[in-house]
């Protein structure tokens, strides 16, 4: 028997999701990334912290153009700046620009969790689904491409010059779609972008991915009432809605 869906969940037309973490495992695809480096350059690193670091200054770098102390730069332009402040500690000085630049690529390489196609899949027979993330287009696309990641439309915050949790974001994609805003529904693991796009008027669902950061303790995974969807993973929403 298909679950019956609320009144509001019923007005839902589209599903933005957030991708870093909640599409796709950035902490472990980095981590390969940078151990394959190593062994190609006899280099021996703690590979996950760097992985760790380089995430570190993501928040803060958009920060920095938010404030205005940085004029917009896309978040290939931001890893970049965050990538050569922490070369040095990984021994990794003596990369050259190109070799700079196809890290910096790693990126846009990011493998999805194990459920996120499968899922994905599902949820596209009904939705309009769609990327809503800080990432660029053109990462957004390469990594779409390489996974086979099934959007249907891919959107940035860089089509806003915008970052989320900025309001602009959550109703620049819900207008391109040619949704109002609460028939799109915001899918994140990360609290503070949901409530960002509830205060917005999208719908949230929140989804668990316990080991984003390496260890479950380090992430909040409790469920919230306030939210529209609680998942275990893209199949478990899919099943709560019906599918």
């Amino acid at each position: 028997m298909a679950k019956r869906l609320t009144p509001a969940l019923q007005q839902v037309k589209a599903l933005t999701f957030d991708v870093f973490g909640t599409v796709v495992d950035w902490r472990g695809s980095i981590s390969r990334e940078g151990r394959k480096l190593g062994k190609e350059l006899g280099i021996r690193a703690d590979w996950a912290a760097f992985a760790d670091a380089w995430r570190a200054g993501y928040q803060p770098a958009m920060q920095e153009v938010r404030s205005g102390r940085l004029a917009w730069t896309n978040i290939d332009g931001l890893h970049r700046r965050i990538l050569e402040r922490i070369l040095d500690a990984s021994g990794l000085d003596m990369l050259s620009e190109a070799e700079k630049d196809q890290l910096n690529r790693a990126w846009h390489r990011l493998a999805p969790w194990p459920d996120a196609l499968r899922g994905l899949k599902r949820l596209k027979k009904r939705y309009l689904i769609a990327t809503l993330s800080n990432g660029n287009v053109s990462l957004l696309t390469n990594m779409a491409k390489r996974a086979r990641l099934p959007w249907d439309c891919v959107l940035s915050a860089e089509l806003f010059h915008h970052y989320k949790p900025d309001p602009e974001a959550y109703l620049g994609a819900a207008a391109m779609l040619g949704f109002e805003p609460h028939e799109v529904m915001m899918v994140a693991a990360h609290k503070g972008d949901l409530r960002a796009a509830q205060a917005a008027g999208l719908r949230a669902a929140f989804v668990q991915r316990p080991l984003e950061f390496g260890d479950p303790v380090k992430k909040d995974l409790k469920p919230e009432k306030d939210f529209d969807v609680n998942a275990r993973d893209f199949i478990d929403l899919a099943a709560k809605l019906g599918l």
